[in-house]
């Protein structure tokens, strides 16, 4: 059933994240793609263009909501209607599975977070599936996400930490090494960063397995997407970096001297804070 079904997939939003699901996957699915700003959407190859989000959603049998936290309900407001029988995967930080199907119903929610070396195929995506979603939609969603690098199945409970570590985590390697020269950026994440930030995974929660899939993945994809893109450490983290999240807030404490577990405890702490569950 799963591997015939759900090939037409809808990105709403084409952001830095969503440009590189669309960039990853379209040679695979047929896609759909709508973004209220056109430039970022007229770029775009090989895909079709919506009108807007509600044309996606009734051309899509998947819908993968990649728009920021505060255009979530607007964006949701305009495929109320076209959610049955369709898959929502949800990227947007802190947004839980239950909010969305508070807002919409009784909907097939898959809740991903990514993170930034997703743009070249090395990212770490954590999945976790809503109330009504099946075995078989996070199945597809994990495969969907394997397009873009490594990917661990959680409980929602985890998601949080998830954002702390592997979402904010290419920003704190960022900082870590932007004063190293480039010739010890891969001994010093082998040696020095993916050691503590694997202790620092398993303080906020993860298991010693998880920590160092997680640690690892994201040091080394991080390291393999600033080579690949030619940026430097400094550059690269201010794509990562939003106003008032979970990275700004673990790059402070970083700059007051903390630790590692440090940073992703703070970050987990803003996640929670900004998370939206009903």
């Amino acid at each position: 059933m799963f591997k015939n079904f759900r090939k037409k997939i809808g990105i709403i939003g084409a952001g830095n994240m969503g440009s590189a699901i669309a960039e990853r996957i379209k040679r695979k699915y047929h896609l759909f793609v709508f973004d209220k700003d056109k430039e970022k959407v007229n770029r775009f190859k090989g895909v079709k263009l919506s009108e807007n989000s509600s044309e996606l959603a009734k051309n899509a049998d998947v819908i993968i909501l990649a728009v920021k936290p505060q255009d979530f309900d607007f964006v949701l407001g305009e495929v109320k209607d076209c959610w049955k029988n369709k898959l929502f995967v949800s990227i947007a930080a802190g947004i839980t599975t239950n909010y969305i199907e508070k807002q919409l119903g009784n909907v097939r929610v898959v809740r991903v977070m990514p993170n930034m070396p997703a743009r070249i195929g090395r990212g770490m995506s954590c999945l976790c599936k809503g109330k009504f979603a099946s075995k078989g939609d996070v199945i597809f969603a994990k495969k969907l996400f394997d397009n873009l690098g490594k990917t661990l199945i959680l409980n929602e409970d985890m998601m949080d930490a998830a954002t702390a570590v592997s979402g904010s985590g290419p920003g704190f390697w960022c900082e870590r090494l932007e004063d190293k020269p480039k010739d010890q950026w891969e001994k010093y994440s082998q040696e020095v960063f993916i050691p503590e930030f694997t202790v620092a995974a398993e303080g906020i929660g993860f298991n010693r397995k998880d920590a160092k899939l997680l640690a690892r993945s994201t040091a080394i994809g991080t390291l393999v997407t600033v080579q690949f893109l030619g940026e430097e450490p400094s550059k690269f983290k201010w794509s990562i970096v939003s106003k008032g999240g979970t990275t700004e807030a673990g790059l402070e404490a970083l700059h007051k001297g903390g630790t590692l577990t440090d940073a992703v405890k703070a970050a987990v702490k803003r996640a929670k804070e900004l998370s939206r569950k009903e």
